[in-house]
């Protein structure tokens, strides 16, 4: 894969804005930056990278959207819950043009590589997948799709908002890891642009409301199916958190491919835990 996150140019690294950028502005940091959707982004600076990475989730709710959709449809129609959870899983890649995989097989070839810092990072910056990666990439898959066949198989509700609640949660995470503290292992990239952008009070306000939001939408199944929603949500952050701090630790910070990677390890927690019961 030749396209990758830490390929942006990074605006100039100051401590995290006290100012932000308007919401438009924002929106089409998100947009832009997370997806191919048309989003002319206008403004390149931290006041951006911070509206535009607490925005993160609503890009992550249009992507959801868009693949629950496609899997909904396929199975009103006639396909079989395999077939349904394979087309929504390919949306959100064809959508970021497979930058948060392409993230995920960089960032375990870094970590599994046993190098030095400096020699990780230059690993996980060339442009082939390495045996890491590899495996990394065919395992995140294989549970992603196996997990979401399995809630097509109930119904095209259950399956189709566990589409939505997943790609919120990726792209929450990456909220998340651009809080303040979070520092970028490289001076250039996505990972320098937003680094330590978001207060830290916002991204754990984030948090609660996609939570409690994925709680209300699971609501009209019951209280149990409410709760294992948002139990969802939180054990996504969570593993991500975990897969962070490896990362900030192993490489010095975070980089593109670190983002990619939290993005889709946590929507594969969320669509395991969604699966259970």
């Amino acid at each position: 894969m030749t396209d990758s996150f830490d390929d942006q140019p990074a605006p100039s690294r100051l401590t995290p804005p006290a100012e932000r950028a308007s919401l438009p502005d924002g929106l089409r940091f998100a947009f832009g930056t997370l997806t191919v959707l048309p989003a002319r982004i206008t403004r390149w600076d931290r006041p951006a990278a911070r509206t535009g990475m607490a925005c993160a989730p609503l890009a992550g709710l249009v992507v959801g959207l868009l693949a629950a959709a496609a899997g909904v449809l396929l199975l009103v129609l006639g396909g079989g819950p395999l077939l349904a959870a394979a087309v929504t899983l390919t949306v959100p890649a064809a959508l970021t043009r497979g930058l948060h995989l392409d993230g995920l097989a960089d960032t375990a070839d870094g970590l599994g590589s046993a190098k030095p810092a400096a020699e990780a990072l230059r690993i996980m910056k060339k442009s082939d997948i390495g045996p890491f990666g590899v495996v990394a990439l065919l395992l995140v898959l294989l549970v992603q799709a196996g997990a979401l066949s399995g809630l097509y198989a109930d119904g095209w509700v259950r399956g189709g908002l566990a589409a939505l609640v997943a790609a919120v949660t990726a792209r929450l995470a990456m909220t998340l890891a651009s809080r303040d503290g979070v520092p970028p292992a490289r001076l250039e990239g996505l990972g320098a642009a937003v680094a330590g952008v978001v207060p830290r009070t916002a991204a754990a306000l984030a948090a609660v409301a996609v939570a409690g939001l994925a709680a209300a939408a699971a609501a009209p199944m019951g209280p149990v199916a409410a709760a294992r929603h948002a139990a969802a949500v939180l054990a996504g952050l969570a593993v991500a958190e975990v897969l962070l701090r490896r990362c900030t630790g192993r490489f010095g910070g975070v980089t593109g491919d670190v983002f990619g990677a939290v993005a889709e390890v946590s929507a594969t927690v969320a669509l395991v835990v969604l699966s259970l019961g």
